[in-house]
């Protein structure tokens, strides 16, 4: 392994493209604790700017999200941008750069066009999930009411829980698929939808890792919660900090 640094994910020549495999490779399962000891590595080296990044982001989307439509539309097509600028922040400091306000938008100036549209496979992905659901929770639930009481109860409930066991079985791939497309697109210029297969596979040979890594995550982000949310100011860039040490795990 090329040399690191002291957060533990390689550094100048070794972050470049020369060892990039776009196959992804099997990690150890220990590996999903490390990747957030290196996200808390990445956020305290700078960690002003990173709570001022997350507020401003966090206020842009909240903002995105009461304008009807338009503004969540936006939001869905907007995160791979503001991740992958993010991720730039984090090989920046990675690099031994500074991180700066300005990277949050990083990703307007660099593969735009590729990261929107990781966004808009991600929203279509999630209407062909919806359809599906709908399909099988609407039809269990017009097929009891045919029935009548009694069977036709047990038959729309039915019908509904597994309208939502599917709806749940079939967001995890997407979301797979989404969870290192920005790293891919920005970092390696990779096209979305083969940066979203990447990202996919590169999930699936890494199961045992990303569900410890996803179980702490969990329970970090209960005691983040506590204290009126402010812990997430915290929690938020040790997260992006988390998916670039992922990122190089395994693809770099």
């Amino acid at each position: 392994m090329s040399d690191q640094d002291p957060v533990g994910v390689p550094t100048g020549a070794a972050a470049g493209s020369s060892t990039f495999n776009l196959s992804g490779r099997s990690v150890n399962a220990g590996d999903g604790i490390e990747w957030i000891k290196q996200g808390w590595l990445l956020f305290m080296k700078n960690p002003g700017v990173w709570i001022a990044i997350t507020v401003i982001m966090v206020v842009i989307l909240v903002v995105l999200g009461v304008i009807p439509i338009i503004g969540q539309l936006a939001t869905q097509f907007l995160m791979p941008v503001f991740t992958a600028g993010l991720l730039l922040g984090c090989k920046s400091l990675t690099d031994g750069e500074d991180l700066r306000i300005d990277h949050l938008f990083a990703g307007f100036k660099q593969n735009i066009g590729s990261l929107v549209m990781v966004g808009v496979f991600y929203l279509i992905g999630i209407v062909v999930i919806m359809v599906i659901t709908f399909s099988i929770g609407g039809g269990a639930a017009l097929t009891g009411a045919f029935m009548g009481r009694g069977a036709g109860a047990g038959m729309a409930f039915g019908g509904l829980m597994l309208a939502i066991l599917i709806m749940l079985a079939l967001m995890v791939p997407l979301m797979m698929a989404v969870y290192f497309a920005p790293a891919l697109v920005v970092l390696q210029n990779v096209a979305p939808l083969e940066a979203m297969k990447a990202s996919f596979f590169g999930c699936l040979k890494n199961i045992v890792p990303f569900l410890i890594y996803g179980i702490v995550l969990f329970v970090l982000a209960i005691i983040a919660a506590i204290p009126f949310g402010l812990g997430l100011l915290v929690l938020i860039p040790v997260m992006f900090g988390s998916v670039y040490a992922s990122y190089v795990g395994i693809f770099e």
